[in-house]
């Protein structure tokens, strides 16, 4: 059986990006915590951002941020049972229709 290594994949499985993400936190007593969001469909998220624009454009310009890789944000939201990770997400205002991420 031959095993396609994943640089010679054209299409690779997983659409992330290579780099450190920009991920919102929130101040706590241990530190700062990575934010959690919820989908449309009610499921928990982990969020990242490829810039620092994009996060401000979601979140607002004051929004706390640390970089960290995708896997970091993985193993950082896994023991509180979030196993998704979504980059670039577009928020809505709670009038919207909901349609977009929301904050947990």
């Amino acid at each position: 059986m031959s095993h396609i290594l994943y640089a010679e994949d054209p299409e690779p499985a997983e659409r992330l990006p290579a780099g450190p993400l920009f991920v919102p936190v929130r101040s706590g007593p241990a530190g700062c915590t990575a934010r959690l969001f919820r989908t449309p469909l009610g499921g928990r998220t982990a969020v990242g951002f490829t810039s620092p624009q994009r996060l401000a454009a979601a979140l607002g310009g004051g929004q706390p941020w640390i970089r960290l890789s995708v896997s970091a944000l993985r193993a950082l939201a896994e023991p509180v049972g979030v196993a998704t990770v979504t980059v670039d997400p577009r928020f809505r205002p709670e009038a919207a229709p909901r349609q977009h991420l929301r904050a947990v």
